[in-house]
């Protein structure tokens, strides 16, 4: 059984969260910079795939940097889908661990925060068939010290899981090459945001779609002693700048 979401929940998620996703998705627009920085294709990419675009930010980036690309922008929330549309060429509403298009179809496979939602092995598959030979994959994905704080707070309140099954980085790099690709590279860093108490971290969290959990996952509220326990436990890692909320950011990149 998969501990992941069940895919009409993520995608309901995602369609809700598209008119305030812009808004709140700083986490995301700086791991899309980070992962744009050290991806130097060669050649150039002519023909760019981005596996659950979103809202299209990453569009707009690949774009600056290769302004004659073709980009095709892919995710299965309609919504997102129809904000990006500015910002690709082509638009497809897809899951990405099936996707619509021909095999050996484009240079370059770009996904930012999406593979953590999905099978990886059936992502990983994918892109490898629809890239060309000598094609390059950039990804993004989150490790498992992410809200690392928020499972601590929950520690004897409850037994319930709490965030997303994460992969390790070298599940990721196994993935990868067991799918085929070879110079895979993976990279690990912390990127730590800051809220001034947990409702907000928590509403900054559902308003870009990404609150469901998966199996395990607490069904009913919290009642509100418990709740204050969780609090008064979250504060324990309070900053001068705020609530902590850590983000174990996976970068990994790929040749077929």
């Amino acid at each position: 059984m998969s501990l992941l979401p069940p895919k009409p929940r993520v995608r309901e998620s995602f369609e809700r969260a598209a008119g305030s996703y812009d808004d709140a998705a700083v986490l995301q627009r700086q791991v899309c910079e980070r992962l744009l920085t050290d991806f130097a294709p060669l050649p150039e990419p002519g023909a760019i795939l981005d596996a659950g675009c979103g809202t299209g930010y990453g569009c707009r980036l690949l774009r600056t940097r290769w302004p004659g690309a073709h980009i095709t922008a892919v995710d299965f929330a309609t919504t997102m889908l129809a904000i990006a549309r500015n910002e690709a060429d082509t638009c497809l509403a897809a899951d990405i661990e099936a996707l619509p298009c021909s095999d050996e179809s484009f240079s370059t496979w770009w996904s930012n925060l999406t593979v953590q939602w999905c099978d990886s092995g059936k992502v990983f598959a994918e892109a490898r068939r629809v890239l060309r030979p000598g094609g390059q994959l950039a990804l993004s994905t989150l490790g498992p010290e992410t809200f690392s704080e928020l499972s601590e707070a929950f520690v004897g309140i409850d037994r319930y899981r709490h965030t997303l099954p994460f992969s390790e980085p070298a599940a990721i790099r196994s993935a990868l090459t067991v799918a085929g690709f070879s110079e895979v590279r993976v990279q690990r860093q912390t990127i730590n945001m800051h809220y001034p108490n947990l409702k907000t971290l928590l509403r900054a969290i559902k308003e870009i779609g990404a609150s469901s959990v998966g199996e395990g996952a607490r069904s009913g509220l919290l009642g509100r002693s418990a709740w204050q326990r969780v609090q008064d436990a979250y504060e324990q890692h309070r900053t001068p700048a705020g609530l902590p909320a850590r983000y174990d950011v996976i970068l990994a990149y790929a040749r077929k």
